[in-house]
């Protein structure tokens, strides 16, 4: 049937072999995966202590609570400050 269809499409391959030729090549990347330069990092990875992972979202919120204000900042300049000045952004929507 695969003859058939390889005849049919005009292909030399059929939709198996491609397949399995896909998968062959996702298996051997996958086992070279270990051998290659990610493979020291790999190796090194562990679990964070519990001390680590609390410091990583401290810091983490202190960057979110930092980009909020800063972002909330400019909101109230925009709306409130300087709203003439950034007329332009929304010039050509209408409002």
């Amino acid at each position: 049937m695969s003859r058939d269809n390889a005849e049919i499409g005009g292909d030399e391959h059929s939709f198996e072999d491609r397949v399995q030729e896909w998968q062959d090549n996702i298996e051997s990347g996958v086992r070279r995966l270990g051998k290659g330069s990610w493979a020291r990092i790999i190796r090194m990875a562990r679990k964070p202590t519990s001390l680590e992972f609390k410091q990583t979202c401290i810091v983490c919120g202190i960057g979110m609570f930092v980009l909020g204000f800063i972002g909330f900042a400019l909101l109230v300049l925009m709306d409130n400050v300087l709203p003439s000045f950034f007329d332009w952004l929304t010039s050509g929507y209408g409002g």
